[in-house]
């Protein structure tokens, strides 16, 4: 039987870097975006309760998948095993890609 393939995606959201973990990650059916399916979350029976594991759990939950903009993403692993998954701010760690001319917010005005 085929190994399970499991992908760390790191993408950017209103000022902060998420960091997910999910076992599909392909070029989405929309234009521009990448589609993420089976998200995973670290093993429920640690005693430890990280947060910010807690709060991405709540706020993906019922979600099979998700559409994230290919000009937010940072980087995509294929990784081992399932991590914390979590949510840093941005500010000062990361530089974004520039926006091309007419693409983004302003639609051409930068």
């Amino acid at each position: 039987m085929a190994e399970e393939r499991i992908y760390r995606i790191i993408f950017f959201n209103q000022g902060q870097v998420y960091e997910i973990y999910a076992r599909s990650v392909q070029q989405g059916a929309m234009m521009g975006f990448v589609e993420v399916e089976s998200l995973s979350f670290g093993e429920r029976t640690r005693v430890v309760v990280d947060p910010a594991e807690e709060r991405l759990q709540s706020e993906f939950e019922g979600v099979r998948r998700t559409y994230i903009p290919m000009h937010s993403v940072v980087r995509i692993d294929e990784v081992e095993r399932v991590g914390a998954s979590k949510v840093t701010d941005a500010s000062g760690k990361v530089m974004p890609f520039p926006n091309p001319p007419g693409y983004g917010p302003g639609g051409g005005s930068e």
